[in-house]
């Protein structure tokens, strides 16, 4: 069974840094595409950062600058590094993924989710 653990999650005044990770477990990702996503109360989930299996990455134009999507080499852990927070990016964020053939596609349908880590800016 695959399952995508987050953690890291928390509370950070605007203008701090949080970096959230994501334990895979019953697998790793290699040859998939793995994304961050994030829900703001009463908004619809957004995709703002994805990964391939080659390290190519891509970001939604709101946290493009400062936010940084990582993996490790075994491809069972996925990062976030958040910097310059703002009040705008609290919210549930999650980590999903699929495997794909080549690069991640322009709207990532992932078939596994994670649970969510809350992440709370205050300004």
């Amino acid at each position: 069974e695959v399952q995508l653990v987050e953690s890291g999650g928390g509370s950070v005044q605007a203008g701090g840094s949080l970096r959230i990770s994501c334990a895979a477990y019953g697998t790793n990702w290699v040859g998939w595409c793995m994304g961050w996503f994030r829900q703001a109360p009463g908004k619809e989930r957004e995709e703002i950062a994805t990964i391939d299996g080659l390290g190519n990455t891509n970001y939604a134009d709101s946290v493009k600058g400062r936010f940084t999507i990582s993996q490790d080499n075994r491809k069972v852990n996925l990062y976030l590094q958040m910097n310059d927070l703002r009040s705008e990016d609290t919210g549930m964020y999650y980590c999903a993924g699929r495997s794909v053939t080549g690069v991640c596609p322009g709207d990532l349908t992932a078939k596994y989710w994670g649970r969510g880590t809350q992440v709370t800016v205050s300004s």
